[in-house]
C-alpha cells in the first residue's frame, strides 16, 4: 500500500539518482511538497516522514494552514512557500504568514510585500517568476525584464532575492523540456553573477523533474506524486 511516507521516499530516491546521473552534488536539489487542496492531516503525515518545506497556491487556504500548524504543531518548524499567482490586494496575508514567495513578477507586488512584512520578522525570501514560454495564460515576467525586476527587489530591505521560478509550457519531448529549463538556467547565472546571495532555481514538477535537475534546478515542486490526486475547491 502506498503511503505519503513511501511516496516521499520514492521521490527522494529519484532525486538522488538524477543528481548522480547528471553529476550534481549530493543533496543539491531540495524537495518542495506542494500541499494545495490537501488536508492538514496529510501535511502532518509528510512532516512525520521528515518533510519540512511545503508550497501553497491559494492565499486563504495557505494562511489557514500556516496558522493551524503554528498553533497545533509548532514543533514541526515548517517552512512555508507561497507559489501561486499574486493579486495586489492579497499581498498582506502572504507577507505576514509565509517564509518564501516564488511568484513575484512585477515591482508593485514586490514593494507591497516589502512594506507589509511585519517588523522583527526575517526578510521574506523571494524568487522572480519568469515566463519562459511567452504564454499569455501563464504568470511570470518576460525573460528580458527579469534583471530590471531583480534590481528593484534588491533595493527592498524586507525582501531577500534568492533566485528564479518558472512553470514552462507542457511539451512532449525531454529535449524540449531541457531547452526551456536551460533558458532559465542561463538567466539564473546572469542574476547570480550580480547578486551573490542568489542560490535557488525553482523548476521541475512530476512530469519534467529529471530534465529540470539536468538543467540545474535546486528545488523541485512535487504535489500529486506525494499526496495523490487533488480535490480542487473554490478557496482562493
Amino acid at each position: 500500500m502506498q503511503t505519503i511516507q513511501s511516496n516521499l521516499e520514492h521521490i527522494h530516491q529519484q532525486i538522488k539518482e538524477s543528481e548522480r546521473k547528471f553529476g550534481r552534488a549530493t543533496d543539491s536539489v531540495q524537495l518542495l511538497a506542494v500541499s494545495k487542496t490537501k488536508p492538514n492531516h496529510a501535511i502532518v503525515d509528510a512532516c512525520r516522514a521528515g518533510q519540512r518545506q511545503f508550497g501553497e497556491n491559494y492565499v486563504q487556504e495557505g494562511v489557514e494552514k500556516v496558522q493551524y500548524f503554528q498553533e497545533h504543531h509548532s514543533d514541526f518548524d515548517i517552512e512555508w512557500h507561497f507559489i501561486g499567482p499574486i493579486q495586489s490586494n492579497k499581498t498582506r496575508p502572504i507577507s505576514e504568514n509565509f517564509d518564501w514567495v516564488h511568484s513575484i513578477d512585477r515591482a508593485k507586488v514586490a514593494q507591497r510585500l516589502n512594506d507589509q512584512r511585519p517588523e522583527g520578522r526575517r526578510p521574506l525570501q523571494v524568487l522572480i517568476q519568469v515566463n519562459t514560454s511567452g504564454e499569455a495564460s501563464k504568470s511570470g515576467i518576460p525573460v528580458q525584464q527579469a534583471l530590471e525586476l531583480a534590481s528593484s527587489i534588491e533595493a527592498l530591505p524586507n525582501l531577500s532575492l534568492r533566485g528564479l521560478m518558472s512553470i514552462p509550457a507542457a511539451v512532449a519531448s525531454y529535449e524540449e523540456q531541457l531547452q526551456a529549463f536551460n533558458q532559465l538556467k542561463d538567466l539564473f547565472e546572469a542574476i547570480k553573477a550580480q547578486y551573490p546571495q542568489v542560490d535557488t532555481l525553482s523548476m521541475g514538477m512530476s512530469g519534467d523533474m529529471e530534465a529540470a535537475i539536468e538543467a540545474g534546478s535546486t528545488m523541485v515542486r512535487i504535489g500529486t506524486a506525494i499526496f495523490g490526486a487533488r480535490a480542487y475547491s473554490s478557496k482562493q
